[in-house]
Order: structure tokens, then sequence, then C-alpha cells
């Protein structure tokens, strides 16, 4: 494929996707409204076009595709812009903010006939796809529940929760691995700890297709770093630590007190943003719609709006209550 890629946004994050599509030699501009950021791509890739113009990429015959690694709450009007341009579009997760906007994304990328995958990230991690080849061969029996752990440290906050930031990441891999959808938020409760109204810890409860429960916790305020999914079937569990370097992936019997792991069969570690960059580009080559496309990114969408309704609804619910003890105590 001819080097027909924009990148929109060379943050912490786009320098990483625009690094991959440079070694795929796919990149043909990177845009970005500071100035240090575009002097710094313009040092290590001096052959690739820089420009803080949106316009001016959109407009550019030459890019048949944009991927968009822009704050959240710009997601949806950049997206929608280049859609209508006829562009191919890779928007980081999560596609919107509002399943309103995500739908409208979904149907719009539909109508104008282009690609639209959202950066989920996992579901091109080769761990996670070798776990979900073992959960379809039944090596774990029946699923009944899944976890997904997303903890760190983050001291630069451009979303409005960490939910938002990270828990795309755990929702649609679990639906992903165990090939159920999720139906409902069943509970969900959110903490700021720094005063801002903005929810640093977030855990949700939810309901998957056939039962099963899924639980999601993410945080932004700890030191010491936890990426770890768990998935229980009837036979077997499976823990994937996404924070060691070897053995990731590990499958314990659930009948023998032992806890005597089985042996995973191997898989290639390769980066996982490098596989999805490939599946973006092939999808554009051979018309393919891609594994997290625009109606992934609106069924993962509704689930974290709801959940975010729920915890505004407790959280005005807490505001009456403590205003109803205090006029009482008057």
């Amino acid at each position: 494929m001819k080097k027909c890629v924009a990148v929109i946004g060379c943050g912490l994050w786009g320098r990483n996707i625009v690094r991959n599509f440079y070694n795929l030699n796919a990149l043909h501009s990177v845009c970005d409204l500071d100035k240090e950021n575009l002097k710094m791509i313009n040092e290590l890739y001096p052959d690739v076009n820089t420009t803080s113009s949106f316009d001016e990429v959109i407009s550019n015959p030459e890019i048949k595709a944009l991927c968009v690694v822009t704050p959240s709450h710009t997601h949806f009007k950049l997206v929608k812009q280049a859609i209508l341009k006829g562009k191919h579009v890779y928007v980081e997760k999560p596609i919107s903010t509002s399943s309103k906007e995500a739908l409208e994304l979904k149907e719009l990328a539909q109508k104008m006939d282009v690609k639209l995958l959202v950066g989920h990230l996992l579901l091109y991690h080769p761990a996670v796809n070798r776990l979900k080849m073992l959960i379809s061969e039944g090596a774990l029996g029946e699923i009944k529940y899944a976890q997904s752990d997303r903890l760190n440290i983050n001291y630069f906050k451009n979303d409005r929760s960490v939910m938002w930031d990270l828990a795309p990441h755990d929702v649609s891999m679990i639906a992903h691995v165990t090939g159920k959808a999720p139906l409902k938020v069943l509970n969900a409760v959110g903490t700021c700890c720094e005063f801002d109204d903005i929810c640093d810890i977030t855990h949700l409860t939810i309901e998957f297709e056939d039962g099963m429960i899924g639980q999601v916790s993410d945080s932004w305020i700890h030191p010491q770093k936890r990426v770890c999914l768990l998935v229980r079937g009837t036979e077997a569990t499976a823990i994937l630590d996404d924070t060691i370097q070897d053995g990731k992936l590990k499958i314990y019997d659930n009948k023998k007190n032992t806890q005597k792991d089985i042996e995973v069969p191997d898989y290639l570690e390769i980066e996982p943003l490098k596989l999805e960059c490939q599946h973006f580009l092939n999808c554009i080559e051979n018309n393919k719609t891609p594994r997290s496309d625009g109606e992934n990114g609106y069924m993962i969408v509704k689930i974290l709006e709801s959940a975010e309704n729920m915890m505004l609804g407790a959280k005005k619910e807490a505001l009456n209550s403590h205003e109803f003890k205090l006029s009482r105590s008057k």
C-alpha cells in the first residue's frame, strides 16, 4: 500500500501510532496543533509531511485514511468530517463519549462505504487471542465470570473519568475473549480522590450474554501497575497478567487443590499496536470489516454511558440525602 495514512495528534500515544505506520511504510502526514510535537516528528521522520491544519489533511486526495489520536471529546467532530470526505478512519478509543454520536458515526461510515476502526487495542493482543481460542475450544468449560483490573498512576488526566480512559479496553476485551456481548450495567461506582469531580477510580459490574457476570476495576492512582484479566469457567480458570514479560497467560484446573496450571500453546509475541495498524491497512486494501468496527465501538460506549449515568444518579441521590439531613438538623 502507498503512503496514504495521516495521523491526527502526536502526543504520548500518538507517537507510537506514528512509529508503527511509518515502519509499515504507510505514513503520509502527521497533524498536530503543538509546534514542538511537529518539530520532534520532523527530526525523527524527515521524509514525513507535517501540518497543523486538519482541513489540509482531509482535503488532500493522496491521503486515503486518518488515524485520530486526540482527546476523546474531539473524536466525534474530527471523525465525522473525515468520513464525509470519504476517508477511512482509525479512531482511538472510545469512538465517542455519547452513544448517540457513536451510532451516528457507525451509520455514516456504512453509508459512505469507508472503514471505521476503533482502537480497542487488546482485541489484537496475541495472548488475548490465544485465550479466546482456548475458550472457544472449551478449555475452560462454560464461562461464568470475568474480571479485569487495570490499575496505574496517571498524572495527565485529559478525559472526563478513568472509566472513559481505560474501561473501553476491559469491556471490549471481555466481550472478545468470551464471545458474549455486554447487555446491561448492574452496578457502577466512582470515586474522585483529587476533589475535581473527575473520577479516578471506578468499579463496574456488567451482565453479559448467557448470564455471565463481568467485573471491571480501573484506577489512575495506583503507584503499582496491575493489568490482569481473570476468566472463570466450569472446568478451569484463566489468568492473563500483562505486566509480566513471559508466561502472561496461565490456565488453572478448578478441581485440583494443587492449582497446577495447564500448559498453554505457544503464541507469537508481536506488539499489539503493530498488529492493529496492519489490520487497519489490510481491511482497507482487501475490503474487510475491522475486528473493532463502528458497531463494536458503539456497543462499548452504550455500556459506559449507562455506567456513567448510574454513577451520576447515585451522586445526585447522595447529595440530596446530605442536604435533607442538614435541613433536619437545623
